[in-house]
């Protein structure tokens, strides 16, 4: 059940128009103003020595590397809201955990994309992808199972699932 899940980008419908709007920002607007940029330099003269074209063709790559990851994360995207109820960890899911069975060092986040950070509901929420160490670690378990990780420390983690509920709660 987990792989089925593990490559899911759970997004809500507010975060997929978001995503959209800047997408066809970049796509439209966003590459006029930066060739615009680039040719302003490129009359500047001797492109060897020329900072603003070299920082113009920077921001010009940036931009079209978001523009690949926006166009594949809306490709792949699951939208609409969180399952209402779930007896496994998966996309969409607020999931509590305690670290290496200590009730009292918990963590809530919310199991989808980081692209929903800055949404209202997500404001005092983390966001963990189901692609990260953690994320991949407890994706298709239930309350009360444990799960290891690796951190990016090289050390291994052990959490508990404590309550898996679906998102936004009320």
């Amino acid at each position: 059940m987990a792989d089925e899940h593990k490559n899911i980008i759970w997004l809500t419908q507010d975060a997929y128009d978001k995503l959209s709007s800047e997408l066809e920002f970049l796509k439209g607007e966003g590459r006029q103003k930066v060739s615009t940029k680039i040719a302003q330099a490129r009359d500047e003269g001797d492109l060897s020595e020329n900072g603003g074209y070299h920082a113009a063709r920077e921001e010009q790559g940036q931009q079209e590397a978001r523009i690949r990851q926006l166009e594949v994360m809306l490709r792949d995207a699951q939208i609409g809201e969180a399952p209402a109820t779930s007896s496994t960890v998966e996309p969409g899911m607020k999931v509590t955990i305690c670290y290496d069975g200590d009730p009292d060092d918990t963590d809530t986040f919310l199991l989808g994309s980081r692209e929903l950070l800055g949404l209202t509901d997500t404001n005092e929420l983390e966001i963990y992808s189901p692609q990260s160490p953690l994320g991949s670690a407890i994706l298709g378990k239930g309350k009360g199972d444990t799960a290891t990780y690796e951190g990016p420390n090289g050390h291994e983690f052990e959490v508990k699932i404590l309550e898996i509920k679906a998102f936004p709660t009320a």
